[in-house]
């Protein structure tokens, strides 16, 4: 029902009429992914350059510009979104204001090979804090809205988010390590 002269015994919410499946719910965020893997296939087939490093490095590139830019789009809702889970956005709106920005500069500097550890040294303590933010809120069963898209799409918090976090903080805990590994530190 829209409203409730409207209603009837047998009317059901609006809100009733499209439940949506868990899979629905994801399907913005795996579509994004499923792009993602598309562009990188594409970039590494145009720089023919298909070593496990470039794969890392242009995933990292395009999940950080294509998901900062989302969170840039909707800044506003975002960032009341963020603070409900993100244990530094918590205790920081400006934090919180500019980690979208963040998101972009890293997803550049990825994308033009540039910073080199430090960079990745940078992004594995950024996903490893978002991590813990992201596990107390699934540790604690709150139901609340993954600011991963910005709220440009409504995307549920779920065990999905957590291993995107886990799996870009360990790619780039991977490459410090490769890195290291090689004593080449400005690559």
């Amino acid at each position: 029902y829209y409203c409730e002269h409207h209603k009837t015994e047998s009317s059901l919410p609006v809100s009733g009429i499209h439940k949506q499946t868990e899979f629905q719910k994801l399907l913005p965020l795996l579509s994004i992914f499923a792009l993602i893997f598309v562009l990188v296939g594409i970039t590494m087939f145009i720089q023919n350059n298909f070593e496990i490093m470039n794969a890392m490095m242009l995933s990292m590139a395009y999940f950080f510009g294509v998901f900062g830019t989302f969170k840039v789009i909707n800044l506003y809702n975002f960032v009341d979104a963020y603070m409900t889970y993100d244990i530094l956005a918590m205790k920081s709106k400006t934090y919180a204001y500019l980690y979208p920005f963040v998101e972009i500069a890293l997803g550049l500097m990825y994308f033009f090979y540039f910073g080199g550890v430090y960079r990745d040294i940078f992004t594995f303590i950024l996903m490893s804090v978002g991590t813990i933010g992201v596990w107390n809120a699934l540790k604690n069963k709150n139901e609340i809205p993954c600011a991963c898209l910005g709220m440009v799409f409504k995307v549920p918090m779920t065990k999905v988010t957590l291993f995107e976090n886990l799996f870009m903080a360990v790619m780039a805990l991977s490459m410090v390590i490769a890195y290291l590994a090689m004593g080449n530190m400005a690559m």
